[in-house]
């Protein structure tokens, strides 16, 4: 493939992953208005986030099967065309219910075109020291977009109003959508069928999951055993049929346990971050929303440069398992340093230094992530390699999110609970940290 192409095959990929994942955060400084405008309390408000990362987690293993069944391109394009018209429905939506439906739209092409864009940048980049570059732009622009959603989100809120975020999605999904044919390979994909009785069970069960995470009661624990029911038959289901949606022989990869461990870590402790941010930064800080998404710049820029400037190198020098356990322990060290804000806080002393430790972190492990995730796995199943670990992304992000809600809501004291929720987050990134160290120190033993 000639250079310019390659060139602009990278950027139609990069743009496809930046819109998909700052879908999860472009509305995060917005929240507060959106709150206002609906009249929503804190618990209620969470679902504008995380109706998006429900369908997106629940149909990404779909996604995944279908890019490998259909046509990598075909499915790209038909997930990008769906995000940006569910982005035009929320821009309009005159009450809460088509907000969060088109949010939820969403995140079902979300989840078509993010697996199908991580295999053709397979195709397209070959193993070497072009895939390594590739995966460490691919995955620093991946890494910042949500902090990234965070502060446009702010900027736009200040000044256009909460749903110019959306009309912003539907202007940046159409840049993407137009040079697709251009810029990527085709193909007619590699056959086989779409196992319909796993790719039901397995996207009601993961469905149900964050559902039932994200609720509480008789709900979320409803919701929580239907889930077990459903992801216990998708297992039978995938354990015998010869088309599977998941080929549990994955799980059999250590790289691909170990990032799909360090994706969900990653995303529960920079999400429930972000996701407290605006409600600390403008509820007990006083900042406004541009105020808001302008302090989180200095995430954005750490996760950029450390990802693009200091990892690909790092990739050629160092296990991966190792760059991920210490990429999760700069992101729960960055997450747990919170627990110093107070209700007058100093932005430079109280918010700055764990912004910063964060966002290195992450642009730390989200490459090695990224890069372990296809370690070991055949290039025919690299869709739904993908598939797994956005999965663990968007777990992380709606499971994750909620359960630092819950332990906030522990405490009648709002910032003291704010200071429970990063602790929880900052003890499971080092605990997983370790898990992940000790799993690849035996690995290299044996």
């Amino acid at each position: 493939m000639p250079e310019k192409k390659v060139g602009l095959a990278l950027g139609v990929l990069a743009g496809a992953l930046a819109l998909d994942v700052s879908g999860l955060g472009v509305l995060n400084a917005a929240l507060p208005s959106v709150g206002a405008r609906f009249d929503l309390d804190d618990t209620t408000l969470q679902w504008v986030m995380i109706a998006y990362a429900v369908t997106f987690a629940g149909f990404l293993l779909v996604g995944g099967r279908l890019a490998d069944v259909f046509g990598r391109r075909r499915v790209f394009e038909i997930g990008v065309a769906l995000f940006t018209g569910a982005a035009l429905v929320g821009a309009v939506a005159p009450d809460i219910g088509v907000l969060l439906g088109a949010r939820a739209v969403q995140g079902i092409g979300a989840a078509m075109s993010g697996p199908a864009a991580l295999a053709l940048l397979t195709e397209v980049f070959p193993a070497g020291a072009a895939r390594n570059r590739a995966l460490s732009v691919y995955a620093a622009v991946g890494a910042a977009s949500f902090s990234g959603g965070v502060l446009l989100g702010g900027v736009l809120t200040q000044f256009l109003g909460w749903r110019s975020v959306l009309w912003f999605s539907v202007v940046v999904g159409a840049a993407v959508l137009a040079p697709t044919r251009a810029g990527l390979p085709g193909g007619a994909g590699r056959g086989g069928r779409l196992d319909l009785p796993g790719a039901i069970s397995g996207t009601i069960g993961l469905t149900l999951l964050v559902v039932g995470a994200s609720s509480s009661g008789a709900l979320a624990w409803g919701a929580l055993g239907a889930a077990m029911v459903f992801l216990l038959l998708f297992v039978v289901r995938e354990q015998r049929t010869a088309d599977p949606v998941l080929p549990l022989g994955l799980f059999r990869v250590t790289s691909v346990r170990a990032a799909s461990l360090a994706a969900f870590l990653q995303y529960m402790g920079s999400v429930g971050m972000l996701f407290f941010a605006p409600l600390y930064l403008q509820g007990m800080l006083d900042y406004s929303p541009l105020e808001s998404g302008l302090a989180l710049v200095p995430m954005s820029a750490g996760v950029f440069l450390t990802a693009n400037f200091v990892t690909g190198r790092l990739l050629a020098r160092y296990p991966l398992h190792a760059l991920m356990a210490v990429g999760l322990v700069l992101i729960g060290g960055g997450t747990a340093l919170w627990m110093t804000t107070p209700h007058q806080g100093s932005y430079v002393l109280h918010v700055l230094p764990g912004l910063v430790i964060s966002g290195i972190g992450q642009g730390l492990n989200f490459p090695s992530m990224t890069s372990a995730t296809l370690s070991g796995v055949e290039p025919e199943r690299h869709a739904v390699a993908g598939a797994v670990n956005v999965v663990a992304q968007q777990i992380g992000a709606s499971v994750g999110v909620a359960l630092m809600v819950l332990v906030a809501a522990t405490s009648d004291d709002r910032l003291t609970g704010y200071h429970l929720a990063y602790l929880a987050a900052g003890v499971g990134c080092a605990l997983g940290a370790l898990a992940i160290g000790l799993t690849g120190r035996r690995t290299r033993t044996v």
